[in-house]
């Protein structure tokens, strides 16, 4: 039940043996006039790599996140690192907010400040939260686990135990990508503590078969055409995007030898991503971008990261029809994620009181479009006021 204070203060030896190793890479060849569709570009790495090596400053990076007062805590066997921002309203709504693959408390730094205190960003008070943010188990400071069986629903009780310890009984969760899953069914399994759950991803939503006219007949013009478009993308994702997702899911302990020895490698693994699953008009800060690269790099967990998807992957739900969620839901639909979502088929599981399209942003809504974001979590949470 204790929960420690924890500050970032990474040994000047471990940065040391990174620049060594970014000073000795080993480069492969690029076929010409190839470009993202077979990976991450030569010329595109070489050029981050340089700058990582000669001007990203990690004590700078260290020292914005330990702006945020953070702890360390046991839940059910497993170290859990998280950052607590109690706001300074006092009738603050408690907010766990999950972060996913390849992603980390990193990716809320923009939304932290204006959704704890409104107030000093020109908003309304009455929209505080206090600001929990975890890591979930396996990744980065909450890593690496030391067994297995850390997939969605363990990590959904996990959260319930910290909401709990830190004294909060009503509460709202938010999350996308991993952190939708985990929101999904922390709203899903503590209905009775979840005040509303707030996804900008939600798990299952979109077409995964081709649509058939007996799924389609009873839809509007509008609803056909997005199922169409959310079946195209479907199978996009799965000619040219889930590889990743398969490797992690069979074989999470093999690709950690490569990740954990090279930076260069884990870099590479990661900025694929975030180039895939953004909007093309997004533009993600370099040092933010790092720095979550960091998170995994120095914490040595690619390995363990990558293991919810094995567990998930071997679950005995996996492949089995979602559990329906009583609990009110609001999703934040950004035009250029990874899945399209369909309403019609969203609501056979899930409790939708709230939608939003948005025509920008993509996977990673905090970085990408962090201020529809911060406006989405606070309106949906005053409906339910």
């Amino acid at each position: 039940m204790t929960v420690e204070a924890f500050r970032l203060d990474v040994p000047e030896t471990e940065l040391a043996d990174l620049r060594a190793r970014l000073d000795l890479v080993r480069w492969p060849d690029q076929l010409p006039g190839t470009g993202w569709e077979y990976g991450v570009p030569l010329a595109h790495l070489q050029e981050l790599v340089e700058y990582w090596r000669h001007e990203y400053d990690w004590r700078r990076a260290e020292a914005r996140l330990n702006e945020w007062p953070q702890f360390t805590t046991t839940i059910d066997g497993a170290n859990v690192h998280f950052a607590h921002l109690r706001s300074p309203e006092p009738d603050a709504t408690p907010l766990i907010i999950t972060h996913g693959w390849p992603g980390s408390i990193v990716e809320f730094t923009e939304v932290a400040g204006p959704l704890s205190n409104p107030r000093a960003y020109g908003g309304d008070p009455a929209d505080a939260f206090h600001l929990v943010i975890p890591s979930i188990p396996g990744f980065g400071l909450s890593g690496p686990t030391r067994e297995t069986g850390w997939e969605l629903l363990r990590v959904a009780n996990a959260w319930s135990a910290l909401m709990s310890r830190l004294g909060y009984d009503r509460y709202g969760v938010q999350g996308g990508d991993w952190g939708g899953g985990i929101s999904r069914e922390l709203g899903r399994i503590h209905a009775d503590e979840v005040i509303g759950v707030h996804l900008n991803l939600i798990p299952g939503g979109g077409a995964t078969s081709e649509p058939t006219p007996a799924e389609l007949e009873p839809l509007d013009a509008e609803e056909r055409e997005r199922t169409w478009a959310s079946w195209r993308r479907f199978q996009h994702w799965t000619k040219e995007l889930q590889g990743y997702a398969d490797l992690q899911m069979t074989r999470p302990q093999t690709v950690a030898y490569a990740l954990t020895d090279s930076p260069v490698g884990q870099l590479a693994w990661i900025v694929e991503k975030f180039e895939a699953w953004s909007d093309p008009a997004s533009t993600i800060d370099r040092d933010l971008l790092l720095t979550n690269v960091m998170l995994y790099w120095l914490t040595r967990t690619a390995g363990s990261s990558g293991r919810i998807y094995y567990e998930r992957g071997h679950a005995p739900y996996w492949g089995q029809p979602a559990e329906p969620s009583t609990t009110p839901t609001a999703l934040l639909d950004l035009a250029y994620d990874n899945f399209i979502p369909l309403r019609h088929k969203v609501a056979r599981t899930d409790n939708v009181v709230r939608w939003t399209s948005h025509p920008h942003g993509g996977h990673f809504a905090a970085l990408e479009q962090p201020d529809v974001l911060v406006a989405d979590i606070r309106a949906f949470f005053q409906m339910l006021k």
